[in-house]
């Protein structure tokens, strides 16, 4: 049996689905390259049908991509099939990846049909695929609540009518380690032509058992793990991608099995997406939070001074927690800038070099030392964000506990290219803000959630700031960076506007009936 692991990272499109996760299209390229520099086998790109935008982000991923496969997600039907090979054809190595439900739940109550039917869908949809390209994929949805029986002839059709890999993934988070690991067996041995391709598992994390699923799926012979960094995704998430090619690589003697992801990249693509979408990582994340490599315990650290291995199984610098010896500060050039961003992973064309080399120096005047974190959060501010048609300029707030004259702000922007200016009160500095701007722009939308995360240590730490707002049927996240936690909350405010009425111009995204996977 082949004893190499394929990693499917599906970050850009279920992780997408994750509440507040939403990328524009330069964010979605970045992390595209990145996810190349991890290693990854397998990218799904999004879902192509869902939206005219989502469309254009798959076929620029698609377009941009070097070696990895790119993969689209389609339903089982036919004008799905061919927008996705219209979106992913560009790459070098396409994928189309088509879902249907097969447990007898969904079957009945999801697509009302019979199984008989099912089966019907299922070839024909595998067939349609063949006709575009020879590399697909067919998922069983909501697999480990199917029918053993019932899956095996599935699974034997869609090969014969062309399938080369077969996911079978525990779509709700519903599923055991044993219990999982029982039924996949039982689909591989009593599937005739199961050697003809390769088996997949998508687990969800709803009872948290995602990675422990996955894990147990290998040793019945899996060998593709659909993950997503940080674990983010629908619902509670999906099985995280660091801790699984961790568990393989620190218990190699037990699982026995290869990968070709780049480990020492673990931990500045997780960073990555966590600045991206404005989700700090948790200090208890496993092998990227800030607590991995920690140690308080008196015995832990006598042991650790002793010797590492008594209570670390792994170094920081497997995963890619070091620091780098160049220092940018307020007297460093561009070559020097742009050499530490290239060592970072970021290839910036002369304009955006020099939107960032100015920023830099703006920085280097607040704080003393520029970390690796300030710098990511840098880039992130001033090149990956939507373009805007709302642009803050300048922002002035006075507050004070004495009583008498409420929280103040005075706001300067541009709106629609012109210049604009107000000021106004509210029941505390960043509502006084926040009403201001919605008044400028001649909106109301709902505050649904607003969070302040430092992005290194210290009291200079650049305030990371992420908002998520509502107007009506649309929702969107803005993110902000600032040593001033008020400028940072202003820019994420109007950042989110800037998201809403994209969004809106665009008009909503597909919502078909299937949890995708």
């Amino acid at each position: 049996m082949n004893n190499r692991v394929y990693f499917f990272d599906t970050t850009l499109r279920d992780g997408e689905q994750s509440p507040g996760a939403t990328m524009n299209l330069q964010e979605k390229l970045r992390l595209a390259h990145q996810l190349e520099v991890l290693g990854v086998d397998i990218m799904e790109a999004g879902f192509p049908a869902s939206s005219p935008g989502d469309f254009e982000s798959v076929q620029r991923i698609a377009a941009q991509a070097g070696d990895i496969q790119v993969a689209g997600l389609a339903r089982c039907v036919a004008g799905d099939i061919d927008r996705c090979w219209d979106a992913i054809k560009v790459a070098k190595n396409p994928r189309i990846h088509i879902f249907l439900s097969t447990s007898p739940l969904h079957m009945q109550h999801k697509l009302r049909k019979d199984p008989a039917d099912v089966l019907k869908m299922a070839v024909e949809g595998v067939k349609r695929c063949v006709q575009h390209t020879s590399n697909v994929e067919f998922s069983c949805e909501d697999f480990s609540r199917s029918e053993p029986e019932f899956l095996c002839r599935v699974v034997e059709a869609v090969i014969n009518a062309g399938a080369t890999t077969v996911n079978l993934p525990d779509t709700v988070g519903y599923a055991q380690p044993a219990e999982y690991a029982a039924l996949i067996d039982h689909v591989i041995r009593n599937t005739p032509n199961s050697d003809k391709a390769i088996f997949s598992v998508h687990c969800h994390n709803d009872l948290g058992l995602a990675v422990a699923n996955t894990l147990a799926a290998f040793k019945v012979g899996v060998r593709q793990a659909e993950v997503t960094l940080n674990g983010i995704g629908e619902r509670a998430g999906n099985a995280s991608l660091e801790e699984v090619v961790m568990n393989l690589r620190v218990r190699h003697d037990y699982f026995g099995l290869d990968h070709n992801i780049v480990t020492e990249q673990l931990y500045p693509s997780c960073r990555l997406l966590s600045m991206t979408i404005g989700q700090p990582i948790p200090n208890n994340k496993a092998i990227v939070g800030a607590n991995a490599f920690a140690h308080e315990s008196g015995i832990h650290q006598d042991g650790m001074l002793k010797n590492r291995e008594t209570y670390e199984i792994m170094t920081p610098q497997s995963v890619g927690r070091t620091e780098s010896n160049l220092v940018i500060g307020k007297h460093s050039g561009r070559n020097a800038v742009r050499n530490k961003f290239e060592s970072m992973g970021y290839t910036l064309e002369d304009e955006q070099l020099n939107l960032v080399f100015e920023a830099v120096k703006q920085l280097a005047d607040r704080k003393k030392t520029l970390h690796d974190d300030d710098l990511m959060a840098l880039v992130q501010e001033e090149v990956y964000r939507t373009p805007d048609r709302f642009r803050l300029r300048h922002v002035s707030v006075q507050s004070s506990d004495a009583g008498g004259v409420p929280p103040t702000a005075a706001v300067i922007m541009d709106v629609d290219g012109m210049e604009s200016s107000s000021a106004g009160f509210g029941v505390g500095p960043v509502d006084a803000l926040f009403n201001v701007i919605a008044d400028m722009v001649g909106r109301e939308p709902e505050l649904e959630q607003y969070a302040i995360n430092a992005v290194t240590g210290g009291t200079d730490a650049l305030g990371e700031v992420t908002v998520r707002l509502r107007e009506g049927e649309f929702s969107a996240v803005g993110r902000g960076t600032h040593p001033d936690i008020f400028v940072a909350s202003a820019r994420a405010y109007v950042n989110a506007l800037n998201h809403l009425f994209k969004k809106e111009k665009e008009g909503p995204r597909l919502h078909c009936q299937h949890d995708l996977n």
